[in-house]
């Protein structure tokens, strides 16, 4: 494609697309940018040259003299961030290890930038590894815009941490961060982290991609094909372009970009009711096509329950594409590993699509916050693949609680004091153990441990409005919990502290009964650091169960129960006060058994003190 084409397509493309979707947001301002792309194969060498206009509408306060883009590929050379990161980790993530510091040169990432230019001026920059970092010639006001032209060449990686060729299964190209991608900048300023494998933040906009590669390769993407005559895979195409052919894809409204290449992919469509289209991408190995085939379907029952519970999909489409090194979300697609029983892939598929809702509509910063994507994902994939068992979907029996295997796994390992406060930063944690426990573990447990709060039915409510207030708004920690606060009636800035700043554990105790006026009388004690409110179920030797909620005084309120539920709520709980007595009204000899957190919703590390039996068997 030539430079003259290829400006005037960008012109042409801006002038249709751009509108400022994002500004005057009554809760903050947002950033905006558009993105032209221009991209060359070479799958000889396995390289491309590219060019890229970069608009950026600066919706912000402040005036920027200067512009900062993530160079991914350049993590892959040894000596890099993340390969130093990766070998000084004492448990390193076992795709990465020291795998990057054993590149050839013919192996390597890179991205050679070649010129960078504002309105025809040649412009200073500086490359930092994965940073590079633009002096403009006009500084961008408030309510301006700026324009910035990149000519550059890169060298593909063979695959090593989600993108990269020539993945374990086959796949030739997982384009995954292969593009010069602007830096967020938000109230907080610029964020130019390092790349070392972790999360990733952008600015929602606007993508025209233009990629011109070998006729015999099948493409896999975000966005919308604007070319489909170009034709479908899994059929012989005509050349358009000597031995090339370009594909032209658009994505609106997205803050990343990723596509995937094979000769060999097979693809499959599936018209959901609502109009979206589900897609599938995968080469026909006999012994997966079977949970290949089934996919589509099954991830539609999917949908329709996520977007019941958690919010509509925004989107016209959405492709699983079999690449990567595990599974790997993006704007509508996801990058999965193929090679997988239907239970496996179901469930890798579950959660990939998740993260659409949470890093893909929502869009935390994934780096200061990878609790609130990670762990909200994992959360809600527990409750959708508990509905598809139910559906008889996929193996496994319908589960009362489908969190209660995570809530014991955090609960033994916090008790070996191993743990990060959330609040650390994803690239910080001392541990990749840590970092999952706390991410996707504890990260789910917030919600789970909000349900107890607030009660099942409140707790939904407040999951649903947070992602209609707060989708396209890269919302912070105080965000949602102050959404959560407005929808229960609630206090919870104590919750947040304590969970998120903190690796202070929940245990409560019973300690002893005694009779008090022919009347039984309880002690309670919380031996954890961590105030929460507490229920109690008594059971009685005619097979009688009363219960009881003690809420705690922090929370200005308690947890709304179902009206058939008869529940006896007892005074708070103040916090500074490690014991409660608790009065029953019963006699001694009528009490079998009671037990502090009966259904075994709290996060309580050591339940062995949880329940006291008046006789034994």
């Amino acid at each position: 494609m030539t430079l003259r084409y290829a400006k005037t397509a960008f012109i042409i493309w801006l002038l249709s697309v751009h509108n400022p979707i994002l500004n005057g947001q009554a809760s903050s301002w947002q950033q905006e940018v558009a993105y032209f792309i221009s991209v060359n194969m070479d799958v000889q060498k396995h390289q491309f040259s590219g060019i890229q206009y970069t608009t950026l509408y600066n919706h912000s306060p402040d005036t920027l003299d200067e512009l900062h883009f993530h160079l991914y590929y350049n993590a892959f050379q040894p000596g890099s961030d993340m390969d130093v990161r990766s070998r000084q980790l004492p448990d390193p993530d076992p795709r990465v290890g020291a795998r990057i510091s054993q590149l050839k040169p013919h192996e390597n990432g890179w991205v050679d930038v070649k010129a960078v230019r504002q309105e025809g001026h040649i412009l200073d920059y500086s490359v930092s590894g994965t940073l590079l970092s633009v002096s403009l010639k006009r500084a961008c006001l408030p309510g301006d815009s700026v324009r910035i032209e990149l000519n550059f060449r890169s060298q593909i990686p063979i695959q090593i941490r989600r993108t990269g060729r020539n993945n374990r299964e086959g796949i030739d190209y997982s384009m995954a961060q292969w593009y010069p991608k602007l830096c967020q900048y938000d109230k907080r300023g610029w964020h130019t982290d390092p790349y070392i494998a972790r999360e990733f933040y952008g600015i929602f906009g606007n993508f025209q991609v233009q990629i011109e590669i070998d006729s015999s390769y099948c493409l896999a993407h975000t966005g919308i094909l604007q070319n489909p005559g170009i034709g479908p895979c899994n059929k012989p195409l005509p050349l358009n372009s000597g031995n090339k052919r370009t594909w032209v894809i658009r994505a609106e409204k997205v803050h990343d970009f990723v596509w995937v290449a094979d000769p060999d992919f097979v693809k499959a469509d599936y018209h959901r009711s609502n109009g979206c289209i589900l897609e599938a991408f995968y080469l026909s190995d006999p012994s997966f096509k079977s949970s290949w085939s089934q996919l589509l379907p099954i991830m539609d029952s999917a949908f329709r329950f996520i977007e019941a519970h958690y919010g509509e999909y925004p989107y016209p489409k959405y492709a699983f594409i079999q690449g990567g090194d595990g599974g790997m979300e993006y704007p509508m697609a996801t990058l999965i590993t193929g090679k997988r029983p239907l239970n496996s892939l179901v469930g890798v598929a579950t959660h990939e699509l998740l993260h659409s809702w949470y890093h893909g509509v929502v869009a935390t910063h994934e780096g200061m916050y990878p609790w609130m994507d990670e762990g909200f994902t994992s959360f809600v994939e527990s409750e959708t693949i508990n509905h598809l068992r139910g559906l008889r979907l996929v193996p496994g029996q319908l589960e009362d609680d489908p969190h209660r295997a995570n809530l014991e796994a955090f609960a033994k390992f916090a008790e070996q004091g191993e743990a990060d406060p959330l609040c650390t930063h994803a690239d910080h944690f001392k541990t990749n153990r840590a970092y999952g426990m706390g991410a996707y573990s504890k990260g789910a447990l917030c919600l789970h441990q909000l349900s107890y709060l607030m009660g099942r039915k409140t707790f939904l409510q407040g999951m649903l409005r947070y992602y209609q207030q707060w989708k396209f708004k890269h919302p912070e920690p105080e965000d949602f919990f102050r959404t959560m606060e407005k929808t229960s009636g609630l206090e919870l800035d104590w919750f947040d502290n304590y969970f998120v700043h903190t690796t202070k554990r929940i245990d409560y105790a019973i300690d002893s009964l005694d009779e008090v006026n022919g009347s039984v009388r309880c002690h309670l004690s919380r031996r954890g650091e961590f105030p929460m409110p507490v229920e109690i179920l008594v059971l009685k030797n005619d097979g009688t169960a009363i219960r009881y909620y003690i809420p705690l005084n922090l929370m200005r309120g308690g947890k709304q129960f179902p009206k058939e539920s008869q529940v006896h709520t007892l005074t708070a709980w103040s916090w500074v006060n490690p014991h409660y007595m608790l009065q029953l009204d019963c006699r001694p000899e009528d009490v079998a058994a009671i037990c502090l957190n009966p259904e075994r919703q709290l996060a309580d590390t050591d339940p062995s003190n949880d329940c006291y039996f008046t006789h034994s068997e």
